[in-house]
């Protein structure tokens, strides 16, 4: 049977069955392309163990597939080949056999506590053409560094959300089809403020938080991806969405929240995957050796 009718069998029913997320979707059907393209095998029969190991091995040796490319193929392709055991359209699940790399564990990225204070202030005094810009972009900027958000979270935050007497943001279905709920800082909570009296000035009524500056509708991913290009040239810092939220977690650490806490507030499904800022903040770790029983003999 042709790989690709089997393939969108898949997609539906990791989508209407199992719930998967449409970005998850979207990682399977481009892994899938990737391996019908260049295994060069098109039909369900013709996968076998050999072809299987040699579309890995190709990648690693001549295609130059980091540790990490490996491990998200892998992964993505054994839940479509156990699918398709499952459903009697192969004998075995090839890829269980296969071993996967061990990945680097490197550090996340973060911006120090002085690029983070002056990346606000930029963005904050950036000459724009109409003010709104400047109390949207704020809070939008604020909302990743007080808060932790996901890029996408962001975006798809609604008016409903935002609970700003009550002091939270509600996090509908975040990463992992998960709701969450995040507290947030009488500082963020102005910033916000200042931004929704701009917002109703303009008489925006679209159910997203961040609404763009011409259109009554939801700021757009591509709006933000030239936001962010025009703040890394004014600032001089090199950043990501995704390095603000790495800044929110360590900053917190330093500034002694537990762990327990910031795993809550960060969406992690396991708290193992907080832990790593532990080691990316020197200054916690710093903190915490003080606290050494010894200490008070010198």
């Amino acid at each position: 049977m042709d790989i690709e009718i089997l393939a969108q069998k898949f997609y539906d029913y990791s989508l209407y069955i199992r719930g998967y997320s449409k970005d998850t979707i979207r990682g399977y059907r481009r892994v899938i392309k990737i391996f019908n393209r260049y295994s060069g095998i098109n039909k369900i029969e013709e996968i076998t163990e050999q072809n299987v190991r040699a579309f890995f091995i190709n990648g690693r040796t001549h295609r130059g597939w980091k540790a990490s490319t490996f491990v998200s193929y892998h992964k993505s392709l054994i839940v479509f080949f156990r699918w398709c055991v499952e459903n009697g359209y192969m004998e075995r699940n090839y890829i269980e056999d296969i071993e996967t790399p061990k990945l680097n564990k490197s550090l996340p990225t973060k911006l120090t506590k002085q690029e983070a204070t002056k990346l606000l202030e930029v963005v904050y005094n950036y000459p724009y053409d109409y003010k709104y810009l400047r109390y949207r972009n704020h809070a939008i900027f604020s909302t990743f560094m007080f808060a932790g958000l996901r890029k996408k979270e962001l975006l798809n935050l609604k008016l409903a959300d935002v609970d700003l007497e009550n002091l939270t943001i509600f996090v509908r279905q975040g990463k992992g089809s998960k709701d969450r709920i995040i507290p947030i800082s009488y500082t963020l909570a102005n910033t916000l403020k200042k931004y929704l009296q701009e917002r109703k000035r303009l008489k925006k009524t679209c159910p997203e938080f961040f609404a763009s500056l011409n259109r009554n509708k939801g700021y757009t991913d591509s709006g933000l991806k030239r936001f962010v290009r025009k703040m890394k040239d004014a600032t001089g810092i090199k950043f990501t969405i995704h390095k603000l939220r790495h800044t929110f977690a360590t900053l917190m650490l330093e500034g002694g929240c537990d762990i327990y806490s910031l795993s809550r507030m960060m969406g992690h499904s396991d708290i193992k995957t907080t832990t790593i800022y532990l080691s990316a903040s020197a200054e916690h770790l710093r903190s915490q050796i003080t606290k050494h029983p010894l200490n008070d003999l010198v």
